[in-house]
């Protein structure tokens, strides 16, 4: 199994930073893409950004310029610079991995979740 533990949300004024990080333990073998979703009330969960291990990014176009998504392969951690925040960026924000877990010598690969952690912008 593998596990993720984010840390860095709060509240912010509109036009400030924050930044997010996560990080991931458990039996891993590999960790292919990390990410970063969010999930405002009454919204559904919608990418913010990803990355590969091998660092190629993507983001969502609302969040282009804005935010910054990075990863150090060798901890294991992914993390969201947030710039120029803006009251519609507020949302529960969930780390996600698509791993490779090796338990026992078994090899099974899935799509991992974080609990959560919570941006609110706001004056």
């Amino acid at each position: 199994q593998v596990q993720l533990v984010e840390s860095g949300g709060g509240l912010v004024q509109p036009g400030g930073s924050l930044r997010l990080s996560c990080a991931a333990s458990g039996s891993i073998f590999r960790i292919n893409v990390m990410g970063w979703y969010r999930q405002a009330p009454g919204k559904e969960r919608e990418l913010v950004a990803t990355i590969t291990s091998g660092g190629s990014t993507n983001y969502a176009d609302s969040v282009k310029g804005r935010f910054t998504i990075s990863r150090d392969n060798a901890k294991n951690t992914v993390s969201l610079q947030m710039n120029s925040l803006k009251p519609e960026d507020t949302a529960a924000y969930y780390c996600n991995a698509d791993a490779t877990a090796n338990s026992g010598g078994y090899y099974r690969r899935g799509d991992y979740w974080g609990q959560g952690t919570q941006v609110t912008v706001s004056s």
